[in-house]
């Protein structure tokens, strides 16, 4: 299926995982993909690999730290590409060895965790959301996560953050519906990425997936479905949507990992 020729797509941090997967997926529908990274040289081995495809990819330099890196990353796809269809924000993270309960998590971390997400979502589609009204129209996809509707009692920071970009998601949907512009979030729930393996436990694993009714982690693919879906005009009616992709998780009541979840971990 290739319903996004023609169509221009930034997406961020899109070396691995999510980001890596939804600018595969993008190329894979059409789209010559920008992707936002600092290390340049590795993208571009990624970006030859998949030339071989037939897949039009294109490092472009963005530090999520540098704030002139980000004005130089759209200008720079704008210079060559002429417009920006379709913006995935997919950069964010957490800190996880200093986020913790409110008590606990110090005023620094707090706030550069909400700068990691939140900042890096307000300044890119600020910068962005100009040329998708000049090209009267655009999709924007930020990747939040379940924790923004779902409160972690050991990390307030990353929750907090994520639910200010569920929210402003709906505030860039909201002024810019009119001029065809919509703005969607995609909240993954536990997925397979080297930083949930690196940063969570395999006991800390095996308790979360007790409250997912599919019983599995997320793949990188899964996400990338749902961003390829509110790229596409398939969702050219839906804007504002906070999409849990997440296997269900919190869907059952509190006891559900003690009658269904905890014996579905025991027979992995």
């Amino acid at each position: 299926m290739k319903d996004l020729n023609k169509k221009v797509a930034l997406v961020t941090s899109a070396t691995r995982g999510i980001g890596l997967a939804s600018a595969i997926k993008l190329a894979q529908r059409g789209a010559t993909v920008y992707m936002g990274v600092r290390r340049m040289e590795a993208t571009q081995e990624i970006c030859d690999t998949y030339a071989k495809e037939g897949l039009v990819m294109k490092p472009v330099f963005f530090d999520a730290f540098n704030l002139d890196s980000y004005k130089t990353m759209v200008e720079s796809v704008i210079k060559e590409a002429g417009k920006i269809d379709i913006l995935v924000n997919n950069y964010g993270g957490g800190i996880p060895d200093k986020d913790f309960d409110l008590v606990n998590t110090d005023e620094d971390t707090f706030f550069k965790i909400m700068e990691m997400n939140v900042g890096s979502v307000f300044r890119i589609s600020k910068l962005v959301v100009p040329h998708m009204l000049e090209n009267k129209g655009g999709s924007i996809v930020n990747i939040a996560s379940i924790s923004g509707t779902v409160p972690d009692i050991s990390r307030i920071g990353y929750g907090v953050a994520k639910a200010a970009v569920n929210n402003i998601t709906q505030q860039i949907a909201m002024e810019y519906a009119r001029y065809n512009i919509r703005c969607n979030a995609v909240l993954p729930g536990m997925t397979a990425t080297d930083a949930v393996k690196n940063s969570m436990t395999e006991e800390f694993q095996k308790s979360f997936l007790s409250h997912v009714p599919l019983n599995r982690m997320g793949t990188p693919e899964d996400i990338a479905n749902s961003v390829a879906f509110f790229a596409s005009d398939d969702s050219a009616y839906i804007t504002g949507s906070i999409l849990e992709v997440s296997g269900g998780y919190h869907l059952g009541t509190p006891q559900y990992a003690d009658f269904v979840g905890r014996k579905a971990v025991e027979e992995l």
